[in-house]
């Protein structure tokens, strides 16, 4: 006769549920530990709760790039946007690529929105060009009188240098433009208009010693412009502005107080990649804030040529002008070569202009256009209203899932209710160390994720019961049913929480902005649900079948045999002894599986 076979002896959570305890208690204290010891003790709120500016900008195509607007320019423009903004010393901005052509900034409170504004949407192409002639920025008439327009800038080595330039009658305006252009160290009109002019002085021999050449009839289309140009006009400054090439002289407006001037500009010798390092400082010996560069090698050696041939001219001829997108932001002038590759801007600047300045300079242009799509503002007293809300809405949710617990399950529902508060510890801990460590911010979307989340951890608790009220349906006492039930309930929640995180993570993937806060809250509460079910709500079954109250089936414990409609135990034959042929003994399974 085979003798019998002993039982296996349980493992895991069912052999030893309180290690299983034990792992999950650690996990809770250290999390807490490390949320104190960063003192990042609370989640970091994103722009529609704590509120704060979202501004969406969207590229622009430019005639003859069709191909500009691409993922390498793209995530260029995100970096340079990040470091302007973080150069205003904003250390929680969010800056986010959106679709192909869209960037989202988020800016939290406390941030100038329009200083803001102004960093993100400027594309800053920097050039630095010689000053061939200046005036007010209106239109002149023959008969206007001439009004001081003073620039004061000091040199690069640091000794100041004033130069102010009067406004003149159109008639000395076009002979300064004249002059500029025929000075030696001055720039040629641009090829085009100087080849088709030599072409049609070929085809057409000129029978007047007087004929104007081709430099001749340059500069008198550029005179004829600048004495024509109001700079007080916004659409004939975003005219000017258009198109411009490096290489070719231009007219620019720029602010010169509160009044705009005009300037006529020579070819760009120096461009903004030309500057290694830029940074608004106050001169503590004069009091006045300027900007100090530094450029780099190759930077620094066109930067001396320039100036040194800039310090031999007479005013204004002995200026370059600082152009920004366009706009001439400073046009110091020039006493003596500057070399060694540093040099500093100075003229009317306050802390924030020569910041933001500096600031832009040093982070360089972007490789694309970008035009505002929308502006958000958000205020604190808003988007705390709207926490308050999110928090109402998941305590009621909260609220109805453990009424409906305690009605349904009884004693039970406490099982789950602790396991909901272990889940919520975890969650919280884990979000605010997300904060500091990746910059996780909670948004509205993000504390729906986490209300939905209850449902889904209440889910996973509501299988397991009710495999186990199965067992003892069947007619078994409740240790054997709390491990009988379990693989057929593990399977079950494994599945669900799987399809569950697969679409959070899709969701994640294929969104951007507000709502991937919801798809990563839903994907961590998913996962936390597993752990918790694993970890804490089986060992806590195991240890509770062990008790009076819950193995006995008391009426209130939410396992009540006759409440369930149990069978009568459930009893298997074996054979015995001498009348093994014929006799039987009946046993109840339980007894052999306990």
């Amino acid at each position: 006769m085979a003798a019998p076979k002993k039982g296996r002896r349980p493992t895991g959570a069912q052999g030893r549920p309180g290690r299983s305890l034990a792992i999950i208690l650690i996990a809770m204290v250290a999390l807490t530990a490390g949320m104190f010891l960063t003192k990042q003790t609370t989640p970091r709120l994103g722009i529609d709760l704590a509120g704060g500016t979202s501004i969406t900008l969207k590229a622009k195509s430019e005639p003859g790039k069709p191909d500009a607007i691409n993922e390498t320019n793209m995530n260029t423009a995100i970096g340079i946007i990040e470091r302007r903004v973080n150069g205003l010393g904003v250390s929680e901005a969010e800056v986010q690529k959106q679709g192909q052509d869209h960037i989202i900034v988020n800016i939290p409170k406390g941030t100038n929105e329009q200083q803001a504004r102004d960093q993100v949407g400027t594309t800053a192409q920097l050039y630095f060009r010689p000053v061939l002639a200046q005036a007010d920025g209106a239109p002149v008439a023959p008969e206007a009188n001439p009004s001081g327009a003073p620039s004061a800038a000091p040199s690069g080595s640091g000794s100041p240098s004033a130069s102010a330039t009067p406004s003149s009658s159109a008639t000395s305006q076009g002979r300064a433009v004249s002059e500029a252009l025929k000075a030696p160290n001055a720039p040629s009109p641009s090829p085009s208009a100087s080849e088709s002019k030599k072409a049609d002085d070929k085809a057409t021999p000129s029978t007047s010693p007087s004929a104007p050449t081709a430099d001749q009839a340059a500069a008198a289309d550029l005179q004829a412009k600048f004495a024509a140009l109001d700079c007080s006009n916004e659409a004939q400054r975003i005219a000017v502005s258009k198109n411009v090439k490096p290489e070719d002289p231009t007219l620019a407006c720029g602010k010169r107080g509160d009044a705009w001037g005009k300037w006529v500009l020579g070819p760009a010798q120096v461009n903004g990649q030309d500057v290694k390092d830029a940074k608004g400082i106050i001169d503590q010996q004069r009091g006045i804030w300027i900007v100090t560069m530094q450029f780099t090698d190759k930077g620094a050696d066109k930067f001396a040529k320039i100036t040194g041939e800039l310090a031999a001219k007479q005013s204004p001829q002995n200026q370059f002008a600082i152009v920004l997108d366009g706009e001439v932001i400073s046009d110091p002038s020039v006493s003596q070569a500057l070399t060694g590759g540093n040099a500093e801007i100075s003229g009317g600047f306050t802390q924030q202009s020569a910041m933001d300045l500096g600031n832009m300079l040093s982070y360089g242009a972007l490789p694309l256009s970008f035009q505002e799509d929308s502006v958000t503002t958000v205020s604190a007293a808003l988007g705390g209203e709207q926490l308050k809300a999110g928090l109402i809405a998941g305590a009621i949710g909260l609220a109805l899932v453990v009424i409906y617990l305690l009605a349904y399950y009884r004693g039970l529902a406490f099982v789950a209710i602790i396991s909901l508060i272990v889940s919520g510890i975890l969650t919280y801990t884990i979000m605010a160390l997300l904060g500091k460590g990746i910059g996780f911010a909670l948004n509205l979307p993000a504390v729906c994720g986490a209300i939905v989340a209850i449902g889904i951890t209440a889910d996973s608790f509501i299988v397991y019961f009710e495999r186990i009220r199965d067992e003892i349906r069947e007619g078994r006492t409740l240790r054997p049913a709390v491990e009988r039930a379990w693989p057929r309930a593990r399977r079950t929640i494994l599945v669900s929480d799987f399809v569950s995180f697969l679409a959070a993570a899709v969701l994640f993937i294929v969104t951007v902005g507000k709502v991937q806060g919801f798809a990563f809250t839903l994907g961590l509460t998913t996962l936390l649900d597993v752990v918790v079910v694993f970890l804490f709500t089986k060992p806590v079954m195991t240890l509770l079948a062990r008790t009076n109250f819950f193995a006995s089936g008391h009426p209130w414990s939410g396992l009540d045999p006759k409440r369930l409609g149990a069978k009568p135990p459930l009893r298997r034959s074996r054979r015995t002894g001498s009348d093994a042929a014929a006799a039987t003994v009946s046993v109840p399974v339980d007894a052999k599986e306990a």
